[in-house]
């Protein structure tokens, strides 16, 4: 990260014609750094990732697993990826953590150590 004397910097040599290299070389910097300031983004800050691949899938696990709460989780992955979920199973297993989806079954959870509600 840039501080705000180094971003002003950056600009400055740039409008005076200097190369990216040369103003990386100038502040001992990394060039993808002064890049990424001259481009108008703060450098070391990801972009968003980009739209929810499981948005459109809650419903019907929520459903599912409603159904049958001991259903495996790779049962419904095949299932949502025959309806055109394109994510790994592995970020499909997350995705369930994170929403919650999996309901308490109560039989079970005293048996397996597993949380209640």
């Amino acid at each position: 990260m840039l501080t705000r004397e180094e971003d002003i910097d950056v600009h400055a040599l740039r409008r005076q014609g200097w190369t990216i290299s040369a103003i990386a070389r100038h502040l001992g910097r990394d060039r993808k750094t002064i890049r990424a300031y001259l481009n108008g983004r703060q450098a070391g800050v990801r972009a968003p990732a980009g739209p929810d691949g499981f948005g459109p899938f809650i419903d019907y696990c929520r459903a599912r697993l409603a159904e049958d709460p001991h259903l495996w989780a790779m049962t419904l992955f095949d299932e949502v990826t025959a309806l055109g979920y394109d994510r790994a199973y592995s970020t499909f297993t997350r995705q369930l953590r994170a929403w919650d989806l999996r309901p308490a079954c109560e039989p079970c959870a005293p048996a397996k150590g597993g949380r209640r509600r």
